[in-house]
């Protein structure tokens, strides 16, 4: 691993993925970084360790809203909280896994977040939705959802998760430079430091 990759950990159903989704391109174009995409079933990780969102304190509950909408506002993006959520996320996190075969993993992720995050698709989890979407980036619809389903991808999704904890991943979204792990969507300007430091 080289000083000039990022990895970063994802998962469609974090919301804070969405924002460091949208802020990490441009310091990786800005540093020349190539960022590689790692998907995280963070709803397993969550089962696991027997950890349930929607049942942490309804004020801390409002107020992380409150903040998601402050940093929408910050950076003029149209996110929105879905009507439905929490969701199944990993037919969607396969998805961009089968999609690595035709070159469009990142175009794939694009696309369900601003499904889900923008335009309150909370269907982004079914392939009724994930086929005409692959369809839409010029992936036959079939052959998509093949890829997905295939005992190949849904093994690499097993050990893209397995691999991160191992790594010290927690949670999403993460992103590592070198041997630095940095969770959260508000911590960029340590990255930009990491970057900048590797010129």
């Amino acid at each position: 691993m080289t000083g000039k990759t990022i990895d970063f950990y994802w998962d469609i159903g974090s919301t804070n993925t969405y924002f460091a989704l949208k802020l990490i391109q441009p310091l990786a174009a800005t540093y020349d970084a190539q960022i590689s995409w790692h998907p995280f079933n963070l709803g397993y990780v969550f089962q696991s360790n027997n950890y349930v969102l929607m049942e942490e304190p309804k004020a801390k509950l409002r107020n992380r809203r409150d903040d998601l909408m402050r940093w929408a506002r910050k950076y003029n993006l149209p996110f929105r909280m879905p009507d439905k959520f929490p969701i199944k996320t990993s037919r969607a996190l396969r998805g961009a896994i089968a999609m690595r075969q035709w070159d469009k993993e990142l175009e794939f992720m694009e696309a369900i977040f601003s499904a889900y995050w923008e335009n309150n698709v909370g269907t982004i989890g079914d392939y009724g939705t994930l086929r005409p979407l692959a369809q839409s980036l010029g992936v036959d619809g079939q052959a998509f959802e093949d890829a997905a389903e295939s005992e190949t991808v849904r093994q690499a999704l097993i050990d893209s998760t397995n691999n991160a904890m191992e790594r010290g991943v927690f949670g999403v979204p993460s992103i590592a430079i070198g041997d630095e792990l940095y969770w959260g969507k508000d911590r960029m300007e340590f990255i930009e430091d990491q970057l900048a430091a590797r010129q």
